[in-house]
């Protein structure tokens, strides 16, 4: 039979800890070892240190049983032996006062968004989504839009009380008009909505044939947007008070624009900083020279050297974007695409069989890559 550890050690608290201490530590443990938290591989050893914690909890929570564990150890308190102070429903007295403060600290928190837990429920509004797609360069400079969302105004027929017109709400009997109803299960209380009235505590028998009992109705409203300049695809500006109502008096919910990033045909975005794709013949790549590149400014000029070989890179600093949270401006990186020339004619077919056999002739100096690369096979195959 495994050895029981000692209350004071399983709690955490010295053997002249108060009553208080004592309360403290067992909820600290119950709360961070209560099944309802724990799941998966740890639950098995999560629930038994939540019930190690419990009965520490229900042995140094009474006066007599504390004195008696004190004095004569886990012999003092077990029920199986002659003269122990345990056993019996008795117990649970001191852990359901416990449990019944962790309980609602475990879901007291949804019970306070709704105003409390006395009275009728109040309700926040939820919050809305709206997905806005923008084009890169208004994302770079920033803009002021316009957007319909949805809106609700107070009931023209009703005048918000959502009954129809000569008629009047009544108490709910379900709750009295509180919204909420108590639930018992043994020694835990458990306070929910009520599910007749549905929180307001109110019921409609003639509901208003506008609003179907909402005491509002659905409308469209304008709202004015500022699009701050750097925005990038999928941040979010938030609209504070512009989701739905709330209940019995809430607060509104807030409304979050989503931002989505047209695709460009040039730029792709990479944070702050811009890529795009130059073709480049040949020729241009062979011999080298002078072209134009597209940023969001205009144009700009790259100059590029005699050789350059596909895939090579030009940084233009600071003709990228300046994010909303940079001081500086990214950089537009250009790649270059050497483009091979197609549909030509016999003459064209011509010179370049004659180019192709110069440059045979010229060895390894004209086509480094191709030698190395060959050289490479060679080794690979002979290995």
């Amino acid at each position: 039979m495994a050895t029981k550890r000692d209350y004071y050690e399983v709690l955490g608290v010295p053997k002249n800890a108060s009553d208080e201490e004592i309360k403290k530590a067992y909820r600290k443990l119950a709360m961070k070892y209560h099944p309802d938290r724990n799941q998966g591989d740890s639950a098995k050893d999560a629930e038994a240190r939540f019930k190690e914690a419990k009965e520490a909890y229900e042995m140094l929570s009474e006066a007599e049983k504390r004195a008696a564990y004190d004095q004569f150890g886990h012999a003092g308190v077990d029920p199986n032996m002659r003269g122990g102070m345990g056993g019996g429903p008795e117990g649970f007295g001191g852990f359901a006062e416990a449990f019944g403060d962790i309980f609602g600290d475990i879901f007291g928190q949804a019970a306070a968004a709704r105003g409390g837990r006395g009275g009728r429920q109040v309700y926040r509004g939820a919050d809305l989504s709206y997905a806005m797609e923008v084009t890169l360069e208004e994302a770079a400079k920033g803009k002021d839009a316009q957007i319909r969302i949805p809106s609700w105004d107070e009931c023209e027929t009703c005048h918000g009380s959502g009954a129809k017109p000569g008629t009047q709400a009544k108490t709910c009997t379900t709750c009295q008009g509180q919204g909420v109803v108590q639930m018992r299960q043994g020694f835990f209380s458990v306070q929910q909505t009520c599910p007749h009235c549905r929180g307001t505590g109110k019921i409609i028998p003639e509901p208003c044939m506008t609003c179907h009992g909402a005491g509002k109705v659905k409308r469209q409203k304008t709202l004015e947007v500022k699009i701050p300049a750097g925005i990038d695809d999928g941040m979010r500006i938030r609209s504070a008070g512009n989701g739905e109502p709330g209940t019995n008096g809430g607060p509104p919910g807030d409304l979050f624009i989503e931002i989505r990033l047209k695709k460009h045909p040039i730029f792709e975005r990479e944070g702050d900083d811009l890529h795009c794709v130059v073709p480049v013949s040949i020729a241009r790549a062979a011999l080298g020279g002078e072209i134009d590149v597209p940023t969001l400014d205009g144009k700009a000029a790259i100059d590029i050297p005699e050789g350059t070989q596909a895939g090579k890179q030009f940084r233009l600093r600071g003709k990228g974007i300046k994010g909303v949270r940079s001081n500086y401006p990214g950089d537009l990186y250009c790649h270059v695409a050497v483009e091979v020339p197609v549909k030509l004619s016999e003459h064209q077919r011509k010179l370049l069989k004659e180019l192709d056999e110069s440059l045979k002739k010229g060895g390894a100096k004209h086509s480094p890559t191709e030698e190395s690369w060959a050289d490479k096979l060679k080794g690979f195959f002979n290995a």
